[in-house]
């Protein structure tokens, strides 16, 4: 079956007669007859009974309907996609970031290309780090931004940014009046953390195991935002990146560093086989001057 056999064939599926299918497709009712015995006669089988001058779909055109629907489906979403793809490139931008650094961080980048670039449309997302990379390397996401790394050969990674893992604790907690912790003080506390088979819980691992040291849990939570919060509730003690606190009042908890945690670097994501589109530059620009009043940026580099 070719495209148009299918068209229709979903037609007359949905009408109920060959002339229905022919007005709702804008053609002739002998072309679509003609096409539908084609079909008929190419699969060796009737995919409708003539009774009285009205079609009845056999058990074989119900079976077929079924996947026909998928592909019919399928068809008018790449139709949108390629009306989405052409607006875009004047537009329209779409971004996409690790949730640490898309709660606050990109929003307020998002404000001030807003300002300037009002007549473009944004979409934003925040994705876990597969879905994250599956929706670069297809071409859906214009702009991604990650703080875990995305190596693919077809991923263009530009470092834009550096933070900090820090520890954040209630206000009456011991922890409260020190400025800097090490792994060892956190030895006997038990620390909200992440699954172990997730990236951030892995970070975490990693910096224990570097002192000879295992983290006792408290309990589990699926990101940063959500220990922030447990921790803004009393609950306990959490490491979390630097980027997830943007977004909270600073009174709402301690933050304390943590000697010798790794910087936590964050990427701009780009297709390395397309190129950046004048909305896509402009909103990389605003970024930057976000970056930059938050002490964040990492000096300039190529965008």
């Amino acid at each position: 079956m070719n495209l148009r056999q299918v068209e229709i064939f979903n037609a007359i599926m949905s009408t109920g007669s060959i002339s229905d299918a022919a007005r709702l497709l804008h053609v002739s009712v002998p072309a679509v007859s003609r096409i539908m015995s084609h079909m008929e006669s190419r699969l060796g089988f009737p995919l409708f009974e003539r009774v009285k001058g009205r079609l009845f779909p056999t058990a074989e055109a119900h079976q077929m309907y079924q996947e026909v629907e998928l592909v019919y489906r399928g068809m008018q979403r790449l139709d949108r996609l390629g009306t989405e793809l052409a607006g875009r490139r004047h537009s329209m931008v779409s971004i996409a970031a690790s949730p640490s650094i898309g709660q606050m961080l990109i929003p307020l980048a998002i404000a001030y290309f807003h300002n300037g670039n009002p007549e473009v449309r944004v979409h934003f997302e925040c994705l876990s780090h597969e879905h994250l990379k599956n929706r670069m390397l297809t071409g859906q996401v214009d702009i991604g931004v990650s703080i875990l790394p995305m190596n693919h050969p077809n991923l263009e990674i530009t470092p834009i940014a550096r933070g900090r893992l820090v520890c954040v604790c209630p206000p009456r907690h011991p922890f409260a009046k020190k400025k800097e912790i090490t792994v060892h003080d956190l030895r006997e506390v038990p620390l909200i953390t992440y699954p172990r088979d997730t990236p951030f819980g892995r970070r975490i691992e990693a910096l224990y195991a570097e002192h000879d040291e295992v983290p006792t849990t408290s309990m589990e939570v699926g990101s940063p935002q959500n220990a922030c919060a447990l921790v803004h509730a009393g609950v306990g003690v959490a490491l979390v990146d630097e980027y997830s606190l943007l977004g909270w009042p600073m009174g709402d908890f301690r933050v304390i560093a943590i000697e010798d945690a790794p910087p936590i670097m964050a990427d701009l994501v780009r297709l390395r086989t397309g190129s950046s589109s004048p909305a896509a530059q402009a909103f990389m620009r605003a970024m930057r001057s976000v970056l930059l009043e938050r002490g964040l940026a990492l000096p300039a580099q190529p965008l």
